[in-house]
């Protein structure tokens, strides 16, 4: 159900991408709209892993540099019957990742040296195995495509806007019929892409606590993470609130009006939905989640043993 929800969800978000393009120049402007997409698709196919490593200045690591965290992927990725990713630390304080790449042989798992510091390794497990489950169902070059699309709507409706309002003729939207396109058609493509992204976070959770074993391992992180993001800022993520949606927990602050539309579930919903995946599993759960004393911000991965990628986690009780 969830496959033929994204699959609906896209589908509109292409077809509302063709309608925006028709509006402004009938059928010809529908097939160019569509030839903007293909070709911009194919440059981000390609490129939208380097892009966005770039942008956030991720670090690849290696077992020399981060043996530990090196290791806990390469189990996973096992587990999961995933080839071994590339691996990135990024140098935020505000704990969180992302998985990114076109496919499972071309794909990097990204992780902020926040979150090693204040996530045990339990809890660090949890977090890349949902990353490696986004991996698996291949939602990297999905919410890369979804984010193009719905990118290419908002240049549209405004190239629209310029163009579009300035006809004698009735084949154009008008002057109020440009003006109402550059402001509905990016919402409706937003609301498709979080629902697409919605969508996909739920599923990568539920396979994600299925790979680590113990789901409330996950739903403990999410906690965490969910607490912290909103009170250490991503200023790479203010700055560049399109790629919002690639994070396990959204990292925008939602200070200005970055929350009004968010990417993400609600982290409760999402608890829950691990509790129940837990209790299905008969796995054993974690004390409660609402007693923060049972979970101390520092963990066997806390600030004493992590120096950054140049030297590598010092070995700890989980080496």
């Amino acid at each position: 159900m969830n496959y033929l929800r994204t699959a609906m969800l896209l589908a509109g978000l292409t077809a509302l991408f063709m309608g925006v393009g028709y509006l402004i120049g009938g059928a010809s402007g529908a097939m160019i709209a569509l030839v903007i997409a293909a070709a911009t698709n194919l440059f981000t196919y390609w490129n939208s892993d380097r892009m966005v490593l770039r942008m956030y200045g991720a670090h690849q690591v290696d077992r020399a540099s981060a043996p530990e965290l090196i290791g806990l992927v390469a189990e996973l990725a096992g587990r999961a019957g995933l080839p071994m990713p590339r691996v990135f630390v990024m140098d935020e304080a505000q704990p969180n990742a992302f998985a990114t790449g076109r496919n499972p042989e071309n794909a990097a798992v990204a992780v902020t040296t926040g979150l090693m510091q204040q996530l045990s390794r339990e809890e660090l497990a949890g977090v890349i195995a949902h990353e490696l489950a986004h991996i698996k169902h291949h939602d990297t070059l999905l919410m890369t495509i979804t984010a193009t699309i719905a990118g290419a709507i908002s240049m549209l409706a405004q190239f629209g806007m310029f163009f579009g309002g300035h006809r004698d003729n009735n084949s154009g939207p008008g002057i109020v019929g440009s003006i109402l396109l550059m402001i509905l058609a990016p919402i409706g493509a937003m609301l498709v892409q979080m629902a697409i992204s919605r969508t996909r976070e739920y599923a990568a959770d539920n396979l994600g606590g299925r790979i680590v074993g113990q789901p409330m391992w996950l739903a403990s992180a999410l906690m965490k993470i969910e607490g912290a993001a909103h009170q250490v800022p991503n200023f790479e993520a203010e700055r560049n609130p399109a790629t919002a949606h690639m994070f396990i927990i959204n990292p925008l602050s939602g200070q200005g009006m970055d929350n009004l539309f968010t990417t993400h579930p609600s982290t409760q919903n999402r608890i829950a939905a691990l509790q129940q995946l837990a209790a299905e599993l008969g796995a054993h759960a974690a004390p409660s989640l609402g007693a923060n004393e049972n979970y101390p911000p520092q963990g066997p991965w806390g600030r004493s043993s992590w120096r950054g990628p140049s030297r590598g986690p010092s070995r700890g009780p989980w080496g």
